[in-house]
């Protein structure tokens, strides 16, 4: 049965996510982006080169009839089964991808991870092919490539909860409380991680989680897409820690 606005208007106040933070850290959050990237001018541009029509196409109806809490209750049951060893994911991914993936993709989460090669997204969350929109880059930061593709996910796949997944040992936020001379472009990662070691000081785990937030909060203010989505209940956004030790994924916000 599909709800009247009057049901969707109320579900949306009742899911409708709090949003944590110091304007002192906002600040500082908009400052890290507007240093690291040329802004919401080349978000827009980078999508309409992928052929992303955001501003123009219809609104389109979230492919995924999970609700945003329940989407995130989804990927920390599949982490639950991670932890257990007890997967279903390998059991569904050959079937999924020969007849359910070749023509489209439904995913019903996203997920912003690092790089790092220990952090297996589907598999640390038991999903199998089609099931998340992942986005990777070191150190889990927000540039306007990662916007875009995130909004992607959200206006067009009509994902429903949004991760923004650090980790234990992450060498780009270690690499940031060290500020020491790096080869090659490694250290444009700096200034994107910066504010969290401000906030955190030189602890590691303390900073890799304080960047997730920083990072989550980012998303849900320089995005219009991701922003409206939240508003709308139709969205949540968290952060969250994965800790390589335990396997468990841990919700910050």
């Amino acid at each position: 049965m599909i709800p009247d606005q009057k049901t969707k208007r109320a579900e949306s106040a009742a899911e409708r996510p709090s949003i944590q933070g110091s304007s002192a850290q906002r600040d500082a959050s908009r400052r890290q982006f507007l240093q690291g990237a040329l802004g919401g001018t080349f978000v827009t541009i980078a999508a309409a080169a992928a052929g992303l029509e955001f501003a123009t196409a219809p609104a389109v109806e979230a492919q995924s009839k999970l609700t945003p809490d329940a989407a995130l209750q989804e990927l920390l049951d599949g982490n639950r089964r991670f932890m257990s060893g007890k997967l279903n994911s390998f059991n569904e991914d050959l079937e999924i991808l020969k007849q359910k993936t070749v023509d489209k993709q439904e995913p019903f989460a996203a997920v912003l991870a690092c790089a790092d090669s220990r952090v297996p997204v589907e598999l640390l969350f038991d999903q199998s092919i089609g099931h998340v929109f992942v986005t990777r880059v070191a150190g889990n930061v927000v540039t306007p490539e990662i916007i875009a593709s995130l909004e992607y996910g959200v206006a067009v796949l009509g994902t429903k909860a949004l991760v923004v997944l650090a980790h234990a040992g992450c060498g780009a936020v270690k690499a940031t409380i060290q500020a020491k001379e790096v080869p090659g472009q490694i250290s444009a990662l700096y200034p994107h991680i910066q504010a969290a070691v401000n906030q955190a000081g030189h602890d590691l785990e303390a900073a890799s989680k304080a960047n997730a937030k920083i990072q989550a909060g980012l998303l849900r203010d320089a995005s219009t897409v991701i922003a409206e989505a939240v508003k709308a209940g139709k969205l949540k956004v968290v952060a969250g820690y994965y800790d390589l030790a335990t396997g468990a994924v841990t919700i910050l916000d």
